[in-house]
């Protein structure tokens, strides 16, 4: 990791770039693999899947016995953990229900909201080097508490043309509608258009590479709706004197390993910390299965030193990480400060691995600053809040009047008609 020492705030945008191409550089890509889709369907996803994904497939649709095998081959052990993990995450989204909003706000005039879930959702499944099967819980548990009717997942196959028997079993244990062996940006295009086998949705959800997020929001230019942009995976650590520096280190590690484009960062008041980080870091990293993958993530990581925590909160809001770890004497200054953050985890003892599986919490949060303005993904992410009004004889001769008034003012006469005609059968 590059320490750097006490940077000024002129100097903080250049510091806290993220290592991902510009959309300029994969948009060409994207529009191209869209384009295809879009008049070509399931043939141009069969011709993509073979040059991304290296391998041919007769049909996308997981059947039905090819998931009571990936089933019957997760040990109870794993399965065990996974339906743990599932019942925290299904407890913390099942408290995120809200009542109906219900408001008298004139005599004779009631609005009320309501939520009602999206009819068709599709859930992006990242594959690859590391099948997330986490991921599977953390959007079709929300999705089906919501209510959501058809739960279409995507996901891509292996150059076996198979899916990861966990992420097919945390399918089948959500409630899954129908499972697709596509991954990349020709699944998020299938979702968008709908093909021949794919259906299309009105929102997609899930993390991905950086083509996956850039095609998501061509998604959107198409009337479909996304989560959030979410690409590689980010952590900012916080951390003073009092935090364990193998602890932080492991932390940083953690989300490094996830791709060679991820980012962690270490903020600190303790130079003393960092280097015992750093130390911590070269030794950890020498045990990892994934090190190539890790030590690229690491080189585009930076422990950054600054004179306070006033200081230290300012560059984090500005930062706005995905993920944000505070370890510090007073953790509460971060907790209260923090404006800009996916999810914040607290302590020398919430690693935030924890988060990523099984607390209850939901990992699919906005990167790459993006929780300046996003929320990470949460019931409503799957419901959409609609308003009702009614208003009898004496609402609208209460509000009539005023109606008659701001309508003309604009020039709109057909809408001061629509009033005056009521008014006027009342008299």
């Amino acid at each position: 990791m590059k320490n750097i020492l006490y940077p000024r705030k002129n100097q903080w945008s250049e510091i806290l770039k993220r290592p991902t191409q510009t959309v300029k550089e994969i948009e060409a890509t994207v529009n191209e693999v869209f384009n295809d889709v879009q008049i070509n369907g399931d043939n141009a996803i069969k011709k993509y899947t073979k040059q991304f994904d290296k391998v041919k497939l007769p049909s996308f649709l997981v059947t039905q016995d090819e998931i009571k095998t990936a089933v019957q081959t997760v040990s109870n052990e794993l399965k065990v953990a996974i339906q743990k993990a599932a019942g925290n995450i299904e407890k913390f989204h099942s408290a995120q229900k809200t009542e109906k909003v219900y408001q008298e706000t004139t005599s004779g005039v009631v609005c009320w909201q309501e939520k009602r879930p999206i009819q068709k959702v599709g859930l992006y499944i990242p594959g690859g080097t590391a099948p997330l099967f986490s991921t599977v819980l953390m959007l079709a548990i929300p999705a089906k508490i919501a209510g959501c009717q058809e739960i279409i997942l995507c996901s891509p196959p292996n150059k076996e043309g198979e899916i990861a028997n966990e992420i097919l079993y945390a399918a089948s244990l959500c409630g899954v509608t129908n499972i697709y062996k596509v991954g990349g940006i020709q699944a998020i295009s299938g979702l968008t258009f709908g093909t021949e086998t794919i259906p299309k949705v009105y929102k997609i959800f899930g993390p991905g590479n950086q083509f996956v997020t850039v095609a998501k929001q061509l998604a959107t230019k198409f009337g479909v709706a996304i989560d959030m942009p979410a690409g590689p995976s980010e952590l900012l650590v916080m951390a003073d004197e009092s935090a364990n520096a193998s602890f932080i280190a492991s932390d940083l590690l953690s989300q490094a390993e996830h791709g060679p484009d991820s980012q962690v960062l270490l903020v600190s008041t303790s130079e003393k910390l960092i280097k015992e980080v750093s130390s911590e870091v070269d030794l950890q990293l020498k045990e990892l299965p994934r090190v190539e993958i890790t030590t690229k993530a690491i080189q585009n990581s930076k422990s950054i030193l600054v004179k306070d925590f006033k200081e230290a909160l300012a560059l984090i809001n500005e930062y706005a990480p995905e993920h944000f770890i505070t370890c510090t004497k007073n953790n509460d200054f971060f907790i209260d400060g923090i404006s800009n953050a996916g999810s914040v985890f607290i302590g020398n003892f919430t690693p935030e691995s924890a988060g990523d599986y099984a607390s209850g919490t939901n990992h699919t949060l906005p990167t790459n600053g993006y929780s300046k303005a996003y929320s990470g993904v949460n019931l409503d992410s799957f419901t959409k809040s609609i308003t009702f009004q009614e208003i009898t004889k004496t609402g609208i001769q209460n509000i009539g009047p005023s109606i008659e008034l701001m309508a003309e003012a604009e020039g709109l006469q057909a809408h001061k008609n629509a009033v005056t005609l009521r008014l006027k059968d009342l008299k």
